[in-house]
C-alpha cells in the first residue's frame, strides 16, 4: 500500500470564491489556478529530486533515500560480478563485459518495470566508463578509478557549501522537515547542518584513505580494493546519512515529525 506523503495536506479544501464546482466535486490535491506553490510542495519536489524520503512519522527513509533494494543491487552487483570474474577467468575484457552485462540487465529490468530509468542509466554510464578506463590501460584495478574522483568531487562541493554557509544536509534534510531555508536564520541549526555535512565529508574521505593505497597496490589490492568499495560504498553511505539525519534533529522533535507546516 503506498504511503501517503507527510508534505499532502489531508485537510479538505474549502471552496474558491466564483468556482463552478462544490468542494465535493474538485479532484483531491487540486489547487486553484494561478496559485502558487506553497513551502511543503516545494519541500517534497526538492527533496524527490534530491533522492531523499521521508517516512510517515517524520523520520528519512534511507533505505529509499539510497535507491531501495534494486538500487542497491544496482550499486553492488556490476562491481561483485567484475572481481569474481577476474579472479575466476583472469581475463580483464571476460570480467569487462560480464559487469557492463549486468549493469545493462538492470536497465532493461527498469524498463519492463516502467520505473525512472535515471538510476540505472547513471549507473550503465559509469559502469560503461569504468570499463573504458581499464580496457585502455590494461589494468584491472582502473576499474575503480572513477569512484575516486567522483567522491573527491563531492568532498570539494561539500566543503565549500559549509565555507559559504549552505551546508549540503541543510539543504537537503531542511526540505525534508518542512523548514525549508529558515532553518539559515537560526545560527545553531546553521551549525548543526555544518555538522551533518561534515559527517558525510568524512564518509567520503575514509573511502579514499583506504581505496587509493590499495589502488597503488596494482593486482595485488584489488581483491582488498573490490571488496572495500562494496563495504564502503551503499552500506556505509546509509550509515553515514543516518548519522548526520540524528545529529542535525532539532531541538523540539514536534518541528520534524509535524505532516503539514504551520
Amino acid at each position: 500500500m503506498p504511503e501517503i506523503s507527510p508534505f499532502q495536506d489531508p485537510r479538505p479544501r474549502e471552496s474558491q470564491p466564483g468556482s463552478a464546482q462544490p468542494p465535493e466535486a474538485q479532484p483531491t490535491g487540486a489547487q486553484p489556478t494561478g496559485a502558487q506553490p506553497t513551502v511543503a510542495q516545494l519541500a517534497e519536489d526538492y527533496a524527490a529530486k534530491a533522492g531523499l524520503h521521508r517516512t510517515s512519522n517524520g523520520n528519512i527513509d534511507v533505505l529509499k533515500s539510497a535507491g531501495g533494494v534494486q538500487g542497491l543491487a544496482e550499486s553492488i552487483l556490476p562491481g561483485l560480478v567484475f572481481l569474481i570474474a577476474f579472479t575466476v577467468s583472469r581475463e580483464l575484457t571476460q570480467a569487462l563485459v560480464a559487469a557492463l552485462a549486468v549493469a545493462a540487465a538492470f536497465t532493461v529490468a527498469r524498463l519492463v518495470q516502467r520505473k525512472p530509468l535515471t538510476q540505472a542509466l547513471a549507473g550503465i554510464a559509469g559502469v560503461g566508463l569504468s570499463a573504458w578506463l581499464a580496457n585502455t590501460t590494461g589494468k584491472a584495478e582502473d576499474f575503480y578509478v572513477l569512484g575516486f574522483f567522483t567522491n573527491l568531487g563531492y568532498i570539494v562541493a561539500m566543503s565549500i557549501s559549509i565555507a559559504v554557509r549552505w551546508p549540503i544536509a541543510g539543504l537537503l534534510f531542511g526540505f525534508i522537515r518542512n523548514e525549508g531555508l529558515h532553518w539559515r536564520k537560526d545560527p545553531a541549526r546553521v551549525k548543526a547542518y555544518r555538522i551533518g555535512t561534515w559527517v558525510i565529508i568524512t564518509v567520503l574521505a575514509l573511502r579514499l584513505l583506504v581505496q587509493v593505497p590499495l589502488y597503488y597496490m596494482g593486482e595485488q589490492g584489488l581483491a582488498a580494493l573490490a571488496t572495500t568499495r562494496l563495504l564502503m560504498g551503499a552500506p556505509l553511505y546509509i550509515l553515514g546519512l543516518w548519522v548526520a539525519w540524528l545529529l542535525t534533529r532539532p531541538a523540539d522533535p514536534a518541528t520534524e515529525t509535524s505532516a503539514e507546516p504551520n
